[in-house]
């Protein structure tokens, strides 16, 4: 008897949705993405408004860079609508996706926090709208607002203690905790819940984005990941991931604690 359509494998079609931005970004949402800054959450609307009006909000088409790994950092930037990728060149000169941003992530660099040039380059994944602050503009943000400046500084001191922690231990985890550390990330992130209780993650990633994501190899990623679709944990399309089971996920991910 022939399969129903609900059957069949029509939920590989799934395309990505649009997101619209505005050319302008405007008030209500350029406020939103302050609130939800970690530097910047928990200011008054009337502090909010003085940090947003040293500000610049700037609309970007899918594709389009905001700035280049080597380039001299001289900005902070916020989300404040649509998706930015971070990427990196790894040393067989493929480009590696290293994090991927949605509204109220920090993220860019400035020498004020120890940062002289951009480390990754920044491109947007859709239509996005980001809101950004120069050197300058930013230490008068620092010294209005003290409770700004300490925020700064813990999140320098905890960017530090990453960069040592992965040094010593990144490589201890294996390839399937990493893996599905990073989608389970994804997924708190970008997901969105289906009626079936699966968690839809509608972005295009390839096993060379998700090897970066994972700090993996692609062979290695496709191996663990194809034997995930056939346990039935996640399913996966040209521009969609799909987490079918995340407490298998989760169990898999805590695995090596």
């Amino acid at each position: 008897m022939a399969s129903s359509p609900a059957a069949r494998p029509q939920r590989r079609r799934i395309p990505l949705r649009d997101v619209t931005v505005p050319h302008v970004c405007p008030w209500p949402v350029r406020k939103g993405a302050l609130e939800r800054a970690p530097y910047f959450a928990g200011l008054s609307d009337s502090a909010l408004e003085r940090v947003d009006a040293r500000m610049q909000a700037t609309s970007w088409s899918e594709g389009e860079s905001l700035f280049h790994a080597g380039d001299q950092a001289n900005t902070l930037y916020i989300v404040a609508e649509g998706r930015i990728k971070l990427s990196a060149v790894t040393v067989n000169g493929a480009e590696s996706i290293t994090d991927i941003l949605t509204p109220g992530e920090l993220f860019g660099a400035m020498s004020t926090i120890g940062s002289p040039v951009y480390e990754q380059t920044a491109t947007a994944m859709v239509g996005s709208c980001t809101l950004r602050i120069d050197q300058t503009a930013f230490r008068e943000v620092l010294n209005e607002h003290p409770a700004v400046a300490l925020r700064v500084l813990d999140d320098v001191a905890a960017r530090l203690a990453r960069a040592h922690a992965d040094v010593g231990g990144q490589t201890s985890d294996t390839v399937a905790v990493r893996v599905a550390t990073a989608l389970l990330r994804l997924a708190d992130k970008v997901g969105t819940v289906q009626r079936d209780g699966s968690v839809l993650i509608e972005v295009p990633l390839s096993r060379a984005d998700v090897a970066g994501l994972a700090r993996s190899t692609p062979e290695s990623v496709s191996r663990v990941m194809s034997g995930w679709r056939a346990d039935g944990i996640i399913d996966s399309g040209r521009r969609w991931t799909a987490i079918r089971d995340r407490r298998a996920l989760e169990a898999i991910a805590t695995s090596a604690q």
